[in-house]
Formats: C-alpha cells, structure tokens, sequence
C-alpha cells in the first residue's frame, strides 16, 4: 500500500507522462501540418506544468510533516503557518488545536503533580514523630523537621548517621526492609534507640515500612521513630510500684497464711465443719494469693535487672525428669499420666536452673489444671541446630483461637483460674535465655507450648602428646 506522498508523486507524474505525451502527439500533428513555435514550447510547457502541480502537492505536506515532528518532540508552543478552506488548512487547523489542548493538559496535570507534591510535603512536615523516607535502593531522600531536629548533623547524610547513636539500628531495618520488601519492626527492648534530644535523652521505637507502586514494584521505604519515652518512665514506675507492694504485702499475707494454718488443723481449738470448710476455703485463696506475690516479684526482678541469673550446663533428660517428679504426685491424684520423651544424649542446653523450674513449674501447673482425669500430659526434648526444643502438651481442653494472641500477656483474661502472670513470666524468662516459646492450640484437641534454650558451646581441649 502506498502513503499519501506516495500517491501524490505517484498521480504527479502520471499527469506529467499523459502532458508530454498529449504534447508529443500534438508536435506529431503539428509537424504533419507545419513546424511553428507552438510545437516546439507545448512539450516544454506540459513539463513546467506537471512540475509545478507536485510542488505546489508536495510542499504543503513536508511542511505539515515538520510541524508534526515539531509538536510530537515536545513543542507544544508551536503552530502550522499553512492557512486556507482547502483539506491542507483544515488539517493544519486541527493539528494547532491539538497543540494547545495538549499544552493546556500538560500544564494541568504539572500544576496538580505540584499540588499534590506540596500537599504530601506538607503532610510529612506535620508529622511530630520522626520521619526517614529513602528509595527502593535505601539511600536517603527526604527527611521531616522532627527527624532533621532529632539526628542533627547527621540528617541525610548516610556515613554521619552511621556514626550517630542509634543510626545503625536505623539503617540496619532500612537495609532489612529494602531486601525483604516488608515491614520491619521489633517491640522490644533492643528496638528502642536512646538519642539526645536538645538537652533530654528520649527513647524511639523503629518501624521500617517499604512503599510500592500499584503494579507492586518496590519504590523506597518509610521509617518512623516512635517517641516512647513516657512509655518507658510509666512501666518503669509499675514496675517499681509492683516491687515495692508485693514485698509490703508478703509478710502480711505471711502471717494470715500462718494463722489460716493453725486455725485449720485445730490448735486453736475444735472447728465445726462450717468453719473448717470456711478455712480451707481462705487458705486456698491465700495460697493464690502467694503465688500472685511470688510472681509478680520475679517479673519486677526481672524488669529491674535484679535478677540474678546463674547460667550453667544443663542436660536436658536431667531437667525433665526433675519436672515429673516434682509433679508425680499431682498427677497422681488427678489421674494424669506424665510421659516423657527424650534422648539421654541431647547436648547440654545453657541456662538458669531456676529459671528453668519456673518455667517448666507454670507450664505443668497449667497442663494439670486444664487437662481432665484420664488424660495424659507429654514433656520431650529435641535437639534442632543450636538449641535444644521443649515440648509441653497435655490432653485438655485447649484454648480459643482469639485469646491465644494474648495469652503471653501480663493478667491476661485466659488465666482465669491463675494468676494471670505465669505465662509472662515465661515467656520473659526464655527470652532471657536467648530463646522463643509458641504456643499451638485448638478447642477439644489439647495444647501445645514448645520453648528453645540455646546449646551450650563445647570447648575443645587439648591434651600434650607425649614425644618420644
């Protein structure tokens, strides 16, 4: 298929060939008849003619074709000089009309780019918290007055921040959100970063989360600093008042638990079996009580720092064993069988043996409240890379689904026959430890606690070999 110019050129010549022709054939006739000078210049006259026909075709179209081009690479400030009813001024005319209308929606969708470019910069200065925003690539772009107030010198300077208290944790999580391509954070004690703040230290808690465009692809990320300093100085305060309380209260509640005892088995004199019912009753409490105490002290000591950890080698069979029979008895009674499941050889583990009998002490206690007579409660060991896995589960009645998200909670509601703060006091304990503890659980099927302990290292020694 031919193009416009094409058949314009094409038709051109046509037209040329047929007037050289008509003229030859009239020069033919008119030499028959007699030679005359219009013979000679009608030849001549027919070229000039066609000639003139494809430049007068042809001249108009490169000139709209430039115009074109012009438009096309962007000028959109220019227009088509070429005027006229005929088809090239209205094509002409309709080519101008587009230039301004694509002029006017460049500059539109500028002017609303702008906008939106100021409005999303406005709304990250407003932010009180610090706010860090870097590319898919993790190097800085943009900082909001909090965070440029809070790092100082280092604002947007990747080796400053570097250097800076903190900054490391800030671009760790940075490097971490970019090559995971999703949010990093910690809420614990290792994610909060104490910087100076004018002339006071706030703690921040770290958030890391990486932006992405609509078809997914990974754009930069966003890192905010949570300002948790008054956090810290509140449960710095429950802890110390927790301390304080439960000490106050342990020799008052020792003391009634004395009385509740001597009242019970009778030294002070005969009780009617309403009032020895009554003080089994206050005694039970008192004990629930105690252990509440007992409790809550361990996890202010822990809080505080004051406890004290005695790490060691453990043998893991050791610890186990040392768990059933604590709790033969008990389950002897409940009709409970405790079986044990594990390999004498397991590597040593690294740990606290009091914490250790804690930890095993809440999670059978719980075991044997919840599992019914008739059922069996199983404690194993395994060993897994560097650390050794423990298993508590029994054949109870399991948890719901939706209290399992918090029952790790300090008084969490799903201890209601407990103190509510045995499983924090686990889960704090193991974390101690370098270890991790979930929890699998479902309605009717029993459940599952599984905590690590690290393995402890093995010193190779070396004995001299005689010579000789």
């Amino acid at each position: 298929m031919l193009n416009l110019t094409q058949r314009l050129i094409l038709g051109c010549t046509i037209l040329a060939g047929l007037t050289v022709w008509l003229g030859f054939a009239a020069h033919s006739h008119l030499a028959g008849v007699g030679r005359g000078w219009l013979a000679d210049v009608l030849p001549l006259a027919a070229v000039v003619i066609a000639i003139g026909t494809a430049v007068a075709v042809l001249a108009p179209i490169r000139s709209l074709a430039r115009d074109t081009r012009r438009i096309a690479q962007g000028n959109l400030e220019h227009r088509s000089d070429i005027s006229g009813r005929d088809s090239f001024g209205s094509i002409a005319a309709e080519l101008n009309r587009l230039a301004v209308r694509l002029r006017d929606l460049r500059e539109s969708e500028a002017g609303r780019r702008q906008m939106e470019f100021q409005l999303s910069d406005a709304v990250l200065q407003s932010i009180f918290e610090p706010i860090i925003v870097t590319d898919a690539k993790g190097q800085l772009l943009k900082l909001n007055q909090a965070a440029t107030e809070l790092l100082g010198a280092a604002a947007g300077d990747r080796m400053a921040l570097n250097n800076t208290p903190g900054g490391e944790k800030i671009l760790s999580a940075i490097r971490d959100a970019v090559s995971l391509q999703k949010a990093v954070a910690a809420e614990d004690e290792a994610a909060l970063l104490p910087m100076r703040f004018g002339n006071n230290e706030r703690s921040f808690r770290l958030r890391t989360t990486p932006m992405r465009d609509s078809e997914g692809r990974l754009l930069g990320t966003v890192t905010t600093l949570e300002d948790v300093t008054y956090l810290q100085n509140t449960d710095r305060f429950k802890t110390q008042f927790i301390s304080v309380a439960s000490r106050k209260l342990r020799d008052p509640l020792l003391q009634l638990r004395r009385g509740l005892y001597a009242l019970g088995k009778g030294f002070a004199g005969e009780l009617t079996p309403l009032q020895a019912e009554l003080v089994a009753a206050a005694g039970e409490e008192s004990q629930k009580l105690d252990d509440l105490m007992s409790d809550l002290i361990e996890v202010a000591e822990i809080d505080t720092g004051k406890r004290e950890m005695k790490v060691e080698n453990l043998r893991p069979i050791s610890i186990l064993r040392e768990a059933v029979d604590r709790y033969a008895d008990q389950a002897s009674e409940k009709r409970v069988h405790i079986e044990l499941s594990a390999f004498p050889d397991l590597s040593f583990v690294r740990a606290d043996r009091r914490s250790v009998r804690s930890i095993f002490d809440n999670l059978l206690t719980n075991a044997l409240r919840f599992t019914p007579p008739g059922g069996e409660i199983l404690i194993a060991a395994e060993e897994h890379k560097n650390a050794v896995q423990f298993t508590v589960r029994d054949s109870g009645r399991g948890i719901e689904a939706e209290r399992l998200a918090t029952i790790f909670d300090r008084f969490n509601a799903s201890s209601e026959a407990g103190t509510g703060m045995g499983l924090a006091l686990v889960r704090r304990l193991i974390e101690l430890h370098g270890g991790q503890i979930a929890v699998e659980s479902r309605l009717g099927h029993g459940t599952t606690f599984k905590f690590t302990l690290p393995v402890a290292v093995v010193n190779e020694v070396r004995h001299p070999v005689e010579v000789g």
